[in-house]
């Protein structure tokens, strides 16, 4: 399984929803559209995306140029 991070490519707003898709392996088309019906849904859906928006490290790069 990959690591929960927030990728550097592919992230719309933050990139939980991007990560939290490659991390359970679906499509982040669909991770969004989840994330958007829960935020309908009574709960602290909101509060818990900024909070992985800030916990979740960002995706390192592989660095190819030489110094």
């Amino acid at each position: 399984m990959a690591a929960l991070v927030r990728p550097t490519e592919g992230r719309m707003i933050g990139g939980v929803c991007a990560g939290l898709a490659r991390r359970f392996g679906v499509s982040a088309g669909t991770m969004r559209v989840i994330a958007l019906v829960s935020c309908l849904l009574p709960g602290p859906q909101f509060v818990l995306y900024l909070a992985l928006w800030v916990l979740l490290p960002s995706e390192k790069h592989s660095s190819t140029t030489a110094w």
